[in-house]
């Protein structure tokens, strides 16, 4: 991913830690992410990694519940949220992504959709080789269509990229590593505004 726009996120999620720690958290969230963790422990899964982990809350829902947890976020002040919630967290981009053990499931909510789309097939491949054979993989992102570019009416600044998908073409991009477990396409206050909620399973390797 390009330095620019790693350094342009970093800037705009520092600047509105506080207020994403404040904000009420959705019931349709709650709903998918518990469907998660029930998978998890149907599989007797226990270790997780929460990228883009954000002020930490989902973090530390899976850590309540037996997990043992790692958060990462290129903010540094989301960061710091996440250690006052006495999560282990680091601050990383999903480029430099480090570890010595892989784990048995990966959560990403609402945060790979700020990946080029020409530099997600890397992403999900360095995702993939995090994994387990056998882990499951939590990707939520805003889609059910084709687009790339920045919001001009975005909050944050600097402004985000947001990078959004057909239900087709996030299937195909993530089936290149994973296998399909779950699909959920949650509509939410449009028919433009749909949340695609997916559980992956990594079981074989890659295919490019």
């Amino acid at each position: 991913m390009d330095e620019k726009l790693i350094g342009n996120l970093r800037q705009a999620y520092d600047k509105r830690a506080a207020w994403r720690d404040e904000r009420p958290y959705p019931e349709w969230k709650e709903k998918e992410r518990a469907n998660f963790l029930a998978y998890l422990q149907r599989e007797n899964k226990r270790t997780l990694l929460e990228i883009g982990a954000g002020p930490g809350r989902d973090s530390l829902f899976f850590q309540q519940n037996g997990l043992e947890v790692v958060a990462t976020d290129l903010s540094p002040e989301m960061v710091k949220l996440c250690r006052a919630k006495g999560l282990a967290a680091y601050v990383m981009d999903f480029a430099s992504l480090d570890f010595p053990q892989p784990f048995d499931a990966i959560f990403a909510l609402n945060c790979l959709l700020h990946v080029p789309k020409k530099d997600l097939p890397a992403i999900l491949g360095r995702l993939h080789g995090l994994l387990n054979p056998g882990g499951l993989f939590y990707m939520g992102v805003y889609g059910g269509q084709d687009f790339e570019g920045i919001y001009e009416a975005d909050e944050h600044e600097p402004k985000r990229l947001f990078s959004l998908y057909t239900h087709e073409q996030i299937k195909e991009v993530a089936g290149r590593f994973f296998t399909p477990v779950y699909f959920r396409a949650i509509r939410l206050t449009s028919d433009t505004d749909v949340f695609q909620s997916m559980i992956w399973r990594s079981d074989y390797l890659p295919t490019g």
